[in-house]
């Protein structure tokens, strides 16, 4: 008989604590159903919001010790001294960027002889994730946006979005509120963060308007406009537009987003920015006197990144700060009318764990767990995979001076 594949859930580790999951209960009775010979094991966490009683209920087994587990499953970087040599490890790394703070994670990886699966990189053929927490990403961004506003303008409160049980009862506070007539909002982006951000504007009964009309009218009630790298950007040189041209050549354009800057109340940002692409204004244009963002959700939240007073990730429990533009300096939220109000959260999913991990795990049974479960060659997983035994695949080979130097 065919020796059964155990796959663990991690609990996570990372600080501050992440409270989604990459499968809920009802998702692993689903798979054990579909893979009777595929035995999952859950590791016990207080904090999780699956609660433990939630996967025993359902005869789910909690574990402590995964050491018999072949593959491991989590969601954000994991502890470094939790790993278990030579198992197969799935969840978001946050190393192929080449980042500093998780460098020795990856090393300990390497010296485990573990095999590294990152979620970010699971793709179709034509490079489209297929699994991802973009939408509740974007979807909480807004109201974050949004929430500030409130607060900023005292004409509203909106509970926060880690408060509420569940997204229902998020939209349904949302649902609620006024916000003043002829507001304008800008989304930048066009895939999954930005369209999360425009179901939250819908929420809030806010009407799409084109670029053209964003730009040049005024109206009678609140507005948003999506911009995508064709609005905001050109070729020096005059070229056409052409997005795959723009993703591999970034430096060759130049921002043409600042007319934006001075129609524009609420700038929510879903983009994905390359570190050679403009950036869309700059810390001189954040002080003239038409500039006229008083709120920034940065929900791409890249530091030194093209949006300026984007200092740092703020968390959670406390979303939002000021930015003073003429000191260029953080100051305390809300504490002065002429400070722009920054919310920058990077795990924005975290805040409706629940929800985002239904999605998520809905995304990784369809695309990927097919493959995984059976043992089947995947060019998908290959392209995701980016250590292997511990040694680097061919597809992150540039990573060997990081990983080593």
């Amino acid at each position: 008989m065919e020796k059964a594949l155990k796959v663990g859930i991690l609990r996570e580790t990372k600080n501050p604590p992440d409270r989604r999951v990459p499968l809920t209960p009802p998702q692993i009775i689903a798979l054990e159903e579909l893979y009777p010979n595929v035995e999952f094991f859950v590791q016990p966490s207080d904090y999780r919001c699956y609660s433990n009683e939630e996967y025993e209920y359902l005869d789910i087994p909690l574990k402590e010790d995964l050491r018999e587990c072949d593959i491991l499953m989590g969601v954000k970087e994991v502890d470094k001294r939790t790993f278990l040599a030579d198992k197969i490890y799935l969840f978001f790394a946050h190393v192929a960027k080449k980042q500093p703070h998780n460098l020795e994670m990856l090393r300990a990886m390497a010296e485990k002889k573990i095999s590294l699966i990152d979620f970010e990189y699971l793709t179709t053929d034509k490079g489209q994730r297929v699994v991802a927490f973009g939408r509740h990403a974007g979807i909480v961004g807004a109201y974050n946006g949004l929430r500030a506003r409130g607060i900023k303008t005292n004409k509203f409160k909106l509970k926060p979005a880690y408060q509420c049980h569940d997204l229902e009862e998020m939209w349904a506070g949302l649902s609620l509120i006024e916000l003043k007539l002829g507001l304008k909002i800008l989304i930048t982006g066009d895939g999954r963060v930005a369209c999360g951000a425009m179901e939250t504007l819908g929420v809030a009964n806010v009407v799409q308007v084109s670029p053209d009309d964003y730009l040049n009218r005024e109206f009678s009630v609140p507005v948003f406009c999506q911009l995508g790298p064709d609005n905001y950007t050109r070729h020096r040189e005059g070229l056409k537009f052409n997005f795959n041209h723009f993703t591999k050549y970034p430096q060759e354009y130049e921002s043409t987003f600042l007319p934006y800057t001075s129609v524009t109340d609420i700038l929510i940002t879903g983009h994905y920015w390359d570190p050679r692409s403009p950036k869309f204004f700059s810390h001189e244009d954040m002080i003239k006197p038409d500039f006229r963002i008083s709120v920034i959700a940065d929900i791409s939240c890249d530091m030194n990144g093209p949006i300026p007073s984007t200092l740092r990730a703020t968390t959670i429990s406390d979303p939002f700060y000021s930015y003073n533009p003429f000191r260029e300096i953080e100051e305390p939220a809300f504490s002065k009318e002429s400070n722009i109000t920054v919310m920058s959260i990077d795990n924005l999913p975290g805040e409706l764990p629940r929800d985002a991990s239904l999605e998520f795990g809905k995304m990784l049974m369809s695309n990927v767990l097919q493959d995984l479960l059976t043992k089947t060659d995947s060019p998908m997983i290959e392209r995701a995979t980016i250590l292997k035994g511990g040694k680097l695949t061919p597809g992150y080979n540039y990573l060997n001076e990081y990983l080593n130097g």
